[in-house]
């Protein structure tokens, strides 16, 4: 049988780490994907449904349903976030809030034309967090829940059905960072601070106190020296297949494949060549260190509800980047 997985996803593009995760997940013979969940994360959920439903077109996949998620976090906004940075800093990367980047704007609803051409198929009619609990009722003990973005669209799961974590097999997400990876600006002055984690940190709190069965992380430590290179790229092209001539003109190269390990390490577990296992928490406190991710090792939790989690430390880095040009190539 096909693992089922759902992929909660903020599915900027076109391509970027965000979508070329959707493709590995999508291009595995061995998955079946339920559909795809899309709130705001890196930018506003409207527009990221429209790449995901292009991609799907594009991929020949649109048997696979894009959800709505959440529009908002659960307690999070512009004017809070922009309230904080005045008492406590600028924020480097503030995703669909940061308006001083090119190509972000304010106006949740405002969709302009995409680079990939505008889609022709629609979304599905039910909320994200309905449909995760739909699924799970439908498929118990059979689902992964994949999450790649902010955690709002499973925190809004779980208030809709407290028992969620019982009926899906596992957690598996992208985000948190433990230690700073040398050269990396984002993390040099606050090693903890993620923005999946830190944009919905209310959501992360408590989808990370949830009792998942199996709880794996995989943060920025196991990932950013990784480079989605041209070279990647070229020998992905020569397939000459719909996916191919997409990352060939719209593929983001020269930037780390954040997501993109996420998705082939759960796909193939191997390829991570060592595990720590933490509990796991995050700060929701509204001073210096909101949003940053917590860690315990087992013997020195606090006990006031932290979970324990899987966190990938260590990646086979070559076996990993054949395994992105074979999926890709498909």
């Amino acid at each position: 049988m096909r693992r089922k997985v759902i992929i909660d996803q903020d599915t900027l593009g076109p391509a970027t780490t965000n979508l070329q995760s959707v493709a590995l997940l999508l291009q595995s013979p061995d998955t079946e994907v339920l559909g795809i969940c899309v709130p705001t994360g890196d930018h506003w959920r409207d527009q990221q449904v429209r790449h995901a439903l292009r991609f799907l077109e594009i991929l020949g996949r649109t048997d696979v349903p894009v959800v709505p998620g959440a529009l908002m976090p659960l307690v999070n906004t512009p004017a809070a976030t922009a309230e904080w940075e005045r008492k406590h800093g600028k924020l480097i990367y503030n995703g669909a809030w940061d308006l001083a980047r090119p190509g972000k704007w304010a106006d949740p609803h405002h969709t302009p034309d995409l680079p990939e051409g505008n889609p022709t198929t629609r979304p599905a009619a039910e909320t994200a967090a309905a449909f995760i609990v739909r699924q799970a009722h439908a498929h118990p003990g059979e689902i992964t829940l994949w999450c790649a973005a902010p955690f709002t669209d499973l925190a809004q799961a779980l208030a809709l059905e407290p028992s969620l974590p019982s009926l899906v097999r596992e957690l598996h997400f992208m985000g948190g960072v433990f230690q700073a990876p040398p050269g990396a600006r984002e993390f040099r002055h606050t090693p903890r601070r993620e923005f999946n984690i830190r944009f919905d940190a209310e959501a992360a709190h408590a989808v990370l106190r949830a009792p998942w069965a199996r709880v794996t992380c995989s943060p920025i430590d196991v990932s950013h020296h990784t480079r989605a290179t041209p070279e990647l790229f070229a020998a992905i092209a020569k397939s000459g297949t719909p996916l191919a001539r997409y990352l060939d003109q719209f593929g983001h190269r020269n930037r780390p494949m954040w997501d993109e390990v996420a998705a082939a390490t759960w796909l193939d577990e191997s390829l991570v060549t060592r595990f720590d296992e933490y509990l796991i928490d995050v700060n929701v406190e509204r001073g210096p260190g909101y949003g940053d991710l917590l860690s315990w090792d087992p013997a020195f939790a606090p006990g006031q509800g932290e979970r324990r989690a899987r966190v990938q430390q260590q990646l086979d880095d070559s076996r990993f980047y054949a395994a992105f040009v074979a999926l890709c190539s498909r």
